[in-house]
């Protein structure tokens, strides 16, 4: 079984996911991992894929005239945090909305080996917010960490909050 990073971009409308999932189905395809949000009025979706289709034949089967879509072969991977059992934290941003933002916070913590897993950002007015998923080496100063993200929140006129991730209960 081959796997396939498929990504989808068209505009909203209602059962473009239905016909996309509708289509992997339909070729035995599984989605073994997905995140499917909304752009701007688009829809965007990114999917890992396994199967017997070879990228190619998934990209034909998936062809629409009002999406943009890629298939690509890729090897699985490792998550960062099930190797090493890193740390999860919360972080969010409250704000004016300015370029660099997320650049500028992205850089902190990449310093410390800071993985962000997910992240969702959203514009209401002049108010910009994200919301970030981020996993830290277990070695790692977080309140060091925490003084460093104050002080590039206040350059950019932000709010910044860390915290850790509350355990999932299954």
């Amino acid at each position: 079984m081959g796997l396939s990073a498929v990504t989808v971009l068209g505009v909203d409308r209602p059962g473009v996911i239905a016909a996309v999932t509708g289509s992997l189905a339909d070729c035995g395809a599984n989605i073994q991992d997905s995140t499917m949000t909304l752009l701007g009025g688009h829809v965007a979706m990114m999917l890992l894929v396994s199967g017997d289709l070879d990228s190619a034949e998934l990209l034909k089967r998936l062809c629409a005239p009002d999406l943009v879509v890629t298939a690509s072969a890729i090897e699985a991977q490792r998550h960062f945090c099930e190797e090493g059992g890193g740390l999860g934290y919360v972080l969010t941003v409250h704000g004016p909305d300015r370029p660099g933002i997320i650049s500028a916070i992205s850089a902190v913590l990449a310093e410390d080996g800071g993985n962000i897993t997910g992240m969702s950002t959203r514009l209401t007015g002049r108010l910009y917010v994200l919301i970030a998923d981020v996993e830290l080496p277990k070695e790692v100063d977080v309140a060091a960490l925490m003084r460093r993200l104050a002080a590039v929140g206040a350059c950019l006129d932000s709010e910044i909050t860390f915290r850790p991730v509350e355990p999932d209960l299954l």
